[in-house]
């Protein structure tokens, strides 16, 4: 069976409204968002309907600008460590260097895969000054604790939300607890723009600091406008915002298919030996960027390579085994400090953190099954994918 992908039309939901729009941008001749009016639309559009009115939202060229926006709104200085997650996409990290701070990582659970309060508690230092909490895979973070722990420490909460639009906990939307949310439109995201990102804060301070840095820091009608301090242009195009605008009327619908699709499939799966999924807290709802398992070798007879690599060969489910194959510290930019010509700035003294001191880490990648999922996955799909994991194991077992 070809399962639908998120790479192409089969595994997307784009039709009519997002060809509509991209015409009437096109037809206006104005594909730029300082004099068009899409982009400006889907950021009043996406604060009102997300945070549920007096949030503010600005509009990016991708999830990893939206984490700079936020970073960059903290105005840090040269030093200022910022926790984050050990397992994530680069992209959440290197804005961090970009600012001259320092990246903390502290730990994740092997069975949920996300920080904790307590996880994060361990690794603050006086020189901590924020704390960016990613929802992985969809599941939110325990909110609550590290809200509290943010609050008692004087931190700013940054949330990364790209993998977690409508994930919710105690009914509370991700992006929305903390100081600033952050969203990506990537190709493969619940919804979609091809590249994207969008920043939601309540703070008007914030906000205007992250609208400034989105656009070289261009005081755009200020009574005497000027470029207050160093900045890139982040704007994202009329086009994108055109298609992104439409996407926000589906979102919704592709959050429900998606985890009722997911929810059929764990179901579906949960008797089988060695075999868990990422544990959620009663208290979350998880919106399922992806399907994630937890592997056990002994009971499930192989490790999550052999089990990937069959399921992949045999039956073309393409998923990750290991997710990012290892912590973000390990890889070449952070563990030989490749980051401003030789110089190592802003990590050249940093220390990063080993099996021992990160044990919840190394566990879960050790462990950790990604299977691929999107909001077109029917019955069929789901019965497909559980049968061919089940024929894999037996495989293994046999």
């Amino acid at each position: 069976m070809v399962l639908p992908s998120d790479a192409d039309a089969s595994g997307r939901r784009f039709g009519e409204e997002e060809l509509a729009n991209l015409r009437a941008v096109l037809d206006s001749g104005t594909l730029n968002c300082t004099r068009g009016t899409f982009v400006s639309r889907l950021e009043q559009e996406f604060a009102a309907r997300y945070g549920g009115g007096g949030f503010f939202c600005t509009a990016v060229t991708s999830g990893t600008a939206a984490i700079h926006c936020a970073l960059a709104a903290l105005d840090l200085e040269i030093g200022d460590e910022v926790v984050t997650t050990s397992v994530t996409d680069m992209g959440a990290i290197t804005p961090i260097l970009f600012q001259g701070a320092v990246p903390i990582f502290a730990d994740i659970g092997a069975q949920n895969f996300n920080v904790s309060a307590g996880s994060i508690e361990a690794v603050l230092t006086p020189r901590t000054r924020a704390v960016v909490a990613t929802h992985l895979f969809g599941s939110p973070c325990d909110m609550d604790a590290i809200s509290a722990l943010c609050r008692e420490r004087g931190l700013y909460l940054i949330e990364d939300a790209a993998q977690a639009p409508y994930a919710t906990f105690d009914g509370v939307r991700m992006g929305t607890f903390g100081d600033i949310g952050c969203f990506s439109l990537q190709q493969g995201k619940h919804f979609s723009c091809g590249e994207g990102g969008l920043v939601l804060t309540k703070n008007p301070d914030l906000a205007r600091r992250i609208r400034l840095f989105h656009d070289k820091a261009w005081g755009y009608g200020d009574p005497k406008p000027d470029h207050y301090f160093s900045a890139p242009n982040y704007r994202m195009t009329e086009l994108a915002g055109a298609v992104a605008l439409a996407q926000l009327d589906r979102v919704e619908g592709v959050v429900r298919d998606r985890q009722q699709s997911a929810n059929a499939f764990l179901d579906k799966i949960a008797d089988i030996p060695g075999v868990s999924s990422q544990l959620v807290s009663p208290r979350a709802q998880n919106v399922f960027w992806k399907v994630t398992l937890r592997i056990e070798p002994e009971a499930a007879g192989a490790d999550v390579r052999q089990i990937g690599g069959r399921l992949k060969d045999e039956y073309g489910i393409v998923c990750a085994p290991r997710y990012v194959q290892k912590p973000a510290f390990e890889c070449e930019v952070l563990r030989d400090k490749r980051t401003l010509g030789s110089s190592g700035w802003p990590i050249q003294d940093a220390v990063w953190p080993t099996p021992d001191t990160l044990p919840g880490t190394y566990d879960a990648l050790a462990h950790m099954l990604v299977l691929p999922w999107n909001e077109n996955y029917t019955r069929e799909h789901v019965e497909y994918i559980a049968a061919s994991l089940r024929a894999t194991l037996d495989f293994f077992h046999s």
